[in-house]
């Protein structure tokens, strides 16, 4: 039987899905919707009636640009056709109703690095090696791996009065939000979302399920830290985080910001936490090396772009290929 494609522009007239994949959910598709410079699509593939593949796409807009950028390759339900199969099916739909409706379309924190190869080329995308950090925090001690100095700080900053805690008000979450504001205004390749998509993380739930947190680090009541984290099957994903560092250098805030967030996930009983963005694969890159030191492993993969003028994506193509 013939695969359908359906696309989606709204939450509400979704049939239902199955699925754990976070980042293809109808949660975060409702958490998106309600934030301002984010406007989701959900396509969809049938197999008759029955749902076999879902794919969330997120347009970002920016002054400048307009972005679509898709998690990992899609979600795949239990079917005869082949996983494969499916997204090409997914990718050359997809790609030849957006390509020109984007300045890029990018496919990134892929699980498999070799999914989807082939398709990806037969629709001019070009791959951009990238690098993962993932942390298992499923053993007896989560800091088993974790380096010296970083106990150290952990352990001075909790001495020193700094306090590790949930936002669970939104004038939580509007402080916190201020503060990773000014902290991601100098980080130029970094994006942080408007305020709607963090308050959503107060109320939204998926299947009764807790689809992400927000974290805090505060010191005689004042917020001086925090992390966002989205909660995925047995992963967890820090999508933001940071720290008044310069304010208060021996409390390490961005440094319990990271820490709260692992010591919460495995109490809940998950088993891996991975850093959403690692970066690119320089020897020296700062915001890595900060984040290998809580003892997470290394993995390399890649990230799938298309851009919107054929003669760049073209040379691009011969750059990367």
């Amino acid at each position: 039987m013939a695969i359908r494609l359906v696309t989606y522009e709204h939450s509400e007239s979704l049939p239902p899905l199955p699925g754990k994949n976070v980042f293809h959910s109808v949660s975060l598709f409702r958490i998106l919707e309600r934030t301002s410079g984010y406007n989701p699509f959900m396509l969809v593939a049938f197999d008759g009636d029955r749902p076999i593949g879902k794919l969330l796409c997120i347009i970002r807009n920016s002054w400048f640009i307009r972005k679509c950028v898709i998690y990992d390759c899609g979600e795949y339900f239990d079917t005869d056709i082949k996983h494969d199969l499916i997204f090409d099916e997914l990718l050359s739909y997809f790609t030849a109703r957006n390509k020109d409706n984007f300045f890029v379309i990018e496919f990134r924190n892929l699980s498999e690095p070799l999914f989807g190869y082939r398709y990806f080329r037969k629709n001019g995308y070009f791959p951009i090696r990238r690098l993962r950090v993932i942390n298992s925090i499923h053993h007896a001690t989560i800091d088993k791996w974790m380096s010296a100095s970083r106990k150290r700080q952990i352990q001075h900053a909790l001495k020193n009065g700094a306090e590790m805690g949930v936002a669970d008000t939104k004038q939580q979450v509007y402080e916190l939000f201020r503060m990773l504001r000014n902290y991601y205004s100098s980080k130029i390749f970094r994006y942080l979302p408007a305020v709607d998509f963090f308050t959503a993380f107060l109320d939204m739930r998926d299947n009764g399920k807790e689809i992400g947190k927000i974290f805090t680090v505060s010191f005689h009541g004042k917020i001086i830290g925090g992390s966002c984290c989205l909660f995925s099957d047995d992963t967890v994903y820090l999508l933001f985080s940071g720290g008044m560092r310069k304010s208060y250098p021996l409390l390490y805030p961005g440094v319990l910001a990271v820490w709260n967030a692992m010591v919460y996930s495995r109490e809940k009983g998950y088993s891996h936490f991975e850093f959403i963005d690692a970066g690119l694969p320089f020897k020296k890159y700062g915001y890595r090396d900060f984040i290998l030191r809580f003892g997470g492993k290394q993995l390399s993969t890649r990230r799938w772009y298309r851009l919107k003028w054929g003669w760049l994506n073209r040379i691009m193509e011969k750059i990367y290929i």
